[in-house]
């Protein structure tokens, strides 16, 4: 019977976002007086040739003719106002327009393809789906060690993994297009958005380096710092103001060679020698491990936290209740291996 209700909810959902999606789409590009006549066969033959990657290879998934799927896309440009194609040698791209009708189509039909897939499947059969945003702020592995859990349950979900910037994450959290935003902040009082912060886990600071660099640095951390080549998060990240602040108060001073929003092409630089670059010491173990780096030095002084954002204050999505409950289970022998991480 649970399952069931579950399977009619997961529907009655997925048939929610569809209508909202289309809503949105008409409010995005509605305003041309065309719109009205825009077709949603032919919007959903768009979304085909783009996926496919031509009119040719569209026709054969769809069995219509190419010149019939040509004039249906003629009719769409002619209700949309504007050229959603351009010739590229031999073959076609999309233009500004085209990827913004395409990054719309795109969320509308494939939410209609999961409603047609739980349709088909049956109480017994579709899996939920859990809808994760991440901030760019946050480093991978943590985001992966924080969601690990709710990939355990049975039946396991269908995980969507979204990034962005946490104010346009919050916004799909409040129209309910994400279950749980995962972000290195609260959510800020500012916004105009209904949720609710919990916090996942905080660990101190470390600071990676190539082997050599991590040698000639780690006598005299944190003053060898001083000059050092040093790469700092991006302006979007809460670490970033942190660590200014820290490099003050010890009077340090190095040369800072780039900023960076996304922690993975951080570390990608850091790996080939760019510098050093902080990474929470909650994941410092594993970050040495697969970019083969090394440990310059660490500070307690200065705490990395990572918090899930709902739009409940009592959690009750089953995904997001194994997240929070593996958090606050962690041992501290676990947590004292990580040397100094703290999960809570």
């Amino acid at each position: 019977m649970n399952s069931t209700r579950q399977h009619s909810e997961q529907s009655l959902e997925t048939k929610v976002e569809i209508g909202y999606l289309w809503v949105l789409f008409f409010g995005v590009i509605g305003n041309n007086r065309h719109m009205q006549n825009l077709n949603y066969k032919h919007l959903h033959y768009f979304w085909v040739i783009a996926k496919t990657g031509g009119v040719a290879k569209a026709g054969e998934q769809l069995h219509v003719t190419p010149q019939s799927i040509s004039g249906q896309m003629r009719l769409l440009e002619a209700a949309v106002g504007q050229s959603l194609w351009r010739r590229a040698g031999r073959k076609l791209e999309l233009t500004e327009t085209g990827h913004m009708v395409f990054d719309y189509a795109d969320r509308l039909f494939t939410v209609g393809e999961e409603l047609k897939t739980a349709l088909r499947g049956g109480s017994s059969t579709a899996p939920a789906v859990f809808r994760v945003g991440v901030t760019g702020s946050v480093a991978k592995v943590v985001v992966y060690r924080m969601v690990a859990p709710a990939l355990t349950l049975s039946p396991t979900p269908r995980l969507v993994c979204r990034e962005g910037r946490l104010p346009d994450l919050l916004a799909l959290l409040s129209v309910h297009q994400l279950d749980l935003v995962i972000a290195d902040r609260p959510m800020p009082t500012s916004l105009n958005v209904r949720g609710y912060n919990h916090l996942l886990a905080e660990s101190g600071v470390s600071f990676l380096a190539t082997p050599p660099l991590a040698k000639s640095l780690r006598a005299g951390f944190p003053q060898s710092l001083n000059g050092a080549p040093l790469m700092l998060p991006g302006g979007d990240s809460a670490l970033r103001e942190k660590l200014l602040r820290w490099l003050d108060s010890q009077n340090l001073r190095p040369h800072i060679v780039g900023d960076f929003d996304d922690t993975a092409v951080m570390k990608a630089f850091g790996q080939a020698g760019a510098g050093v670059f902080p990474m929470p010491t909650l994941v410092a173990r594993e970050t040495c491990t697969q970019f083969h780096v090394a440990m310059v030095g660490r500070t307690e002084d200065v705490l990395h936290q990572v918090y899930a954002i709902t739009g409940e204050r009592k959690l009750t999505n089953s995904a997001v209740v194994a997240i929070s409950r593996a958090a606050r289970g962690e041992t501290l022998a676990q947590a004292t291996a990580d040397k100094g991480a703290v999960l809570r």
